[in-house]
C-alpha cells in the first residue's frame, strides 16, 4: 500500500488525531523490534539439523514454521489497545499477535520448541498456544479464528462486560465461509468483535488476484452493515488509528468492525518455502517500507528520540529474544508419562 510519507506538520496531527504519545511509540519502537528479533532468532534454530535437505522432523524445532517478519505493525497497533481481559484468537502464523498481546517470550519459546515450560506444557506447538491469563489463543485451522472470537464476543455481550475480541486473519482466510457467516452473526447480534484481515497479498504461494475478484476483502463487510477500514499494515501509526475507533466503537456496544491491514511478509509462507511464486525484486521493494525503519525514522524526524536511543531500544529488544531462546533450549522436555494428560479432560 504505498503513499508519501506525511510532512512532520501533518504527522503531528496524525498523532494527535490517534492520542499517541512519544512514550506510547517508543514503547511500540520496541515491541516491534523484539517480535522481528524473537522471529529471526526462532528462524536460526529452526535451520538446524534441516540442511543440507531440507526435513522438518529433524532439529530441536520439529513440524511447520510460520514467521511473521515484516507484519509487526499489525499486530502492536492493534493490541496496544487491549488489556489482559480482551481476548485474541490467532492464526497458523501467530507469533507476533501472542508477543503484542503480553505472553511471555520464555514460555512462547518453550512451547515452540516442545519444552515443558511452554504454555501448553511443550503439547500445542508453534500453531496452537494458548494463554487464559492473557485470553489468548490460535489455531492452525484456516479461517478458524472468525467463530472462536465470535464466542468470546458473544460471552462478553450475554455477561455485561465491556470486552472486545480480535480475530486475526489472513486474506486468504476471508475467502473462506466462516468470514461471510461470523460477519452475519456479529452484526445482527452486535458483538463486540473486531476482525483483523493482515492482507500481505498471498494465501500460501497463491497470489490475491488469483483468488479474490476484487483489490480488496474489506468492502464485503459493507454488505453485513459491518463498518470496515482499509489501512497500510506496514505503519504502525495508520493501525492504531482504525483499530482504536474500531475497538472503541465495539467496546461501547455498537458491534463488530473489519480492518483490513495490507502489509507484507519477507520471509517465505513457511520455513523451507521455494518461494518461487514472488520475485527477489518484490520483496526488496516492500523491504523499503519496513515497519520498524518506518517508526524510527519519524521518532526521529518528531525528535522523539535520537539514533542512540532507538539503538538502545533495539539492543533491549535482542537481548530479551535471547532470553528467551536461551530458557527454551535449558528447559526440559515433557515426561512421558504426561503424554495424555490435559489432553482429553
Amino acid at each position: 500500500m504505498w503513499k508519501p510519507e506525511p510532512a512532520l506538520t501533518d504527522l503531528r496531527y496524525l498523532l494527535d488525531r490517534a492520542g499517541l504519545t512519544r512514550e506510547t511509540l517508543l514503547a511500540q519502537y520496541r515491541l516491534m523490534c523484539l517480535i522481528r528479533a524473537f522471529e529471526e532468532s526462532i528462524a536460526d534454530r529452526y535451520a538446524v539439523g534441516k540442511t543440507p535437505v531440507f526435513n522438518m522432523a529433524a532439529g530441536p524445532i520439529r513440524g511447520e514454521m510460520h514467521l511473521s517478519s515484516g507484519q509487526e505493525a499489525v499486530a502492536v497497533g492493534v493490541c496496544s489497545l487491549l488489556t489482559d481481559a480482551d481476548a485474541v484468537v490467532s492464526t497458523h502464523r501467530p507469533h507476533h499477535h501472542a508477543l503484542a498481546k503480553g505472553i511471555d517470550p520464555g514460555r512462547l519459546a518453550a512451547e515452540i520448541f516442545g519444552k515443558a515450560t511452554g504454555l501448553c506444557r511443550g503439547k500445542g506447538g508453534h500453531m496452537h498456544l494458548f494463554d487464559a491469563e492473557k485470553r489468548f489463543a490460535c489455531s492452525g485451522i484456516v479461517g478458524a479464528s472468525y467463530p472462536q472470537a465470535a464466542g468470546a464476543a458473544f460471552s462478553f455481550r450475554a455477561r455485561g462486560e465491556a470486552q472486545v475480541a480480535v480475530a486475526f486473519s489472513g486474506e486468504g482466510a476471508a475467502n473462506h465461509g466462516t468470514f461471510s457467516e461470523t460477519l452475519t452473526a456479529a452484526a445482527l447480534w452486535q458483538l463486540p468483535l473486531v476482525i483483523v484481515i493482515e492482507d500481505n497479498l498471498y494465501a500460501d504461494s497463491t497470489p490475491k488476484w488469483a483468488a479474490l475478484a476484487g483489490p480488496h476483502q474489506s468492502p464485503r463487510a459493507q454488505a453485513y452493515n459491518v463498518p470496515a477500514y482499509l489501512v497500510d499494515g506496514m505503519d504502525v501509526i495508520d493501525v492504531y488509528a482504525a483499530a482504536k475507533r474500531a475497538i472503541e466503537r465495539a467496546r461501547a456496544g455498537y458491534g463488530p468492525a473489519v480492518i483490513e491491514a495490507v502489509c507484507y511478509r519477507y520471509r517465505g509462507h513457511f520455513e523451507g518455502d521455494g518461494e518461487d511464486y514472488r520475485t527477489r525484486e518484490e520483496v526488496e521493494q516492500w523491504r523499503a517500507l519496513d515497519p520498524i525503519t518506518r517508526l524510527g525514522r519519524r521518532l526521529v524526524r518528531l525528535e522523539w528520540a535520537d539514533e542512540a536511543t532507538l539503538a538502545g531500544l533495539r539492543d533491549e529488544a535482542e537481548r530479551a529474544a535471547a532470553e528467551a531462546i536461551r530458557f527454551a533450549e535449558a528447559s526440559p522436555l515433557p515426561e512421558p508419562h504426561e503424554a495424555l494428560m490435559g489432553v482429553f479432560a
